[in-house]
């Protein structure tokens, strides 16, 4: 991992911690909060921080509001859902991130007192990390933490400004995820692999071309699978296809071939003939069988055989990415297969946030995995090999 300092490093005693968490959680129709993941998931950094004495003052993104404040994108739910999990009362900027009033309330904190402010992204200079905005942000605390890996790869205020003028160290979430993502990319225990889903090639080159240069093994599905079976020549009928990178394709192909990955594309698959219509006749075939009014939907059980095996024989395993449409349940076996199989595992697993964390979840495994990120961009831009804003701003040298 990217050497960091962390909240181990700083003694507390008597400052305050000006947190940047992800509470960017999914809501219900009626305003309550649908998944409270990425709360409970900063718990331990909290916990460390109040039990060495800290103020715990928090900051968070929440939706997209437009420019300013929006009663549907405050972060009022969140905090009375985190006093529920903390067991005690967390006090809400309420309207008010940075200004006199949030100072006041700081000011006034006692040590392992939380405070949570009010949504950042009711300020615009948030997102275009205005120096005057991050400054404000940083009288707010002692010290800056940044716990938000969802949030790492956006130079925004309050991931990257901020610690132009405080120190900054990671949080236990922060160094949780960028030890088993950057542990599976530079130091795997082998046989190394790594699968790869989703929709688009272009989403993935990146992340594809940065793996074959590590992985043993790199096992592709969902609906790039298509672009690497036509550029075998196959037919893949009306599937989603990204026809100008079919030369890429076999560019990959030939990279892992001289690089001895055994990259692997699926034998077999599942297709129908309308991707809307629930009566369309949905039917199991080897990728020669493919006709041409059909769509693949999904990896085949052969090919899930096939996955299977290679995850078993694993030392590490890194999933980014569905096997197929697996939010409608005929089309959702490879996905769910692939979570069970490393759930059944030896290996380290790693699944590196987006929708596999989504089939994790559906699949009930989530808890057998060894890390499951909270990060879907973040992780993304981590797997490719990138510089993450909000990582490259935090402490190196702990002294």
């Amino acid at each position: 991992m990217p050497r960091v300092c962390t909240v181990r490093d700083v003694d507390w005693g008597g400052k305050t911690a000006l947190v940047r968490v992800d509470f960017n959680v999914p809501m219900e129709a009626d305003g309550s909060i649908a998944d409270d993941t990425r709360i409970r998931a900063v718990l331990p950094t909290l916990a460390y921080l109040r039990g060495q004495g800290a103020k715990v003052v928090l900051m968070s993104h929440f939706g997209r509001p437009r420019g300013g404040p929006e009663p549907k994108y405050s972060l009022a739910p969140v905090a009375e859902r985190l006093s529920a999990l903390l067991g005690d009362s967390v006090q809400f900027s309420a309207g008010e991130s940075v200004g006199e009033a949030p100072e006041r309330r700081v000011h006034l904190l006692e040590a392992g007192q939380v405070l949570l402010l009010e949504n950042v992204r009711f300020h615009p200079e948030e997102e275009t990390n205005d120096s005057t905005f991050a400054q404000k942000l940083a009288k707010l605390g002692d010290v800056f933490v940044n716990d938000a890996f969802g949030a790492a790869h956006r130079a925004h205020a309050s991931t990257e400004g901020v610690a132009k003028y405080l120190p900054a160290v990671a949080g236990l979430l922060m160094e949780k995820e960028l030890s088993a993502l950057g542990t599976a990319l530079n130091n795997p225990k082998r046989p190394f692999v790594a699968i790869v889903g989703g929709a688009k090639v272009s989403s993935k080159l990146a992340v594809l071309e940065n793996l074959i240069g590590k992985a043993d093994s790199l096992l592709i599905g969902g609906g790039m699978a298509n672009t690497f079976l036509k550029a075998q020549g196959r037919e893949v009928g009306k599937s989603l296809l990204e026809a100008d990178l079919l030369e890429t394709a076999r560019g990959l192909l030939e990279r892992a071939r001289e690089r001895g990955v055994r990259l692997l594309i699926p034998t077999d698959v599942v297709v129908t003939t309308s991707f809307d219509d629930a009566s369309a006749p949905v039917r199991t075939t080897g990728v020669d069988a493919v006709r041409a009014d059909e769509l693949i939907m999904d990896i085949g059980p052969d090919s899930l055989q096939a996955y299977e095996a290679e995850i078993a024989r694993a030392g590490t395993v890194l999933w980014n990415g569905p096997m197929g449409v697996f939010e409608k349940p005929a089309f959702a076996a490879g996905t769910l297969g692939v979570a069970h199989a490393l759930a059944g595992s030896h290996a380290i697993t790693v699944v590196g946030g987006g929708e596999s964390v989504q089939a994790v979840e559906e699949a009930g495994v989530a808890d057998r995995l060894t890390h499951v990120s909270t990060g879907g961009g973040a992780s993304l831009e981590f797997i490719e090999g990138k510089t993450l804003p909000g990582v490259a701003a935090l402490k190196a040298d702990c002294a």
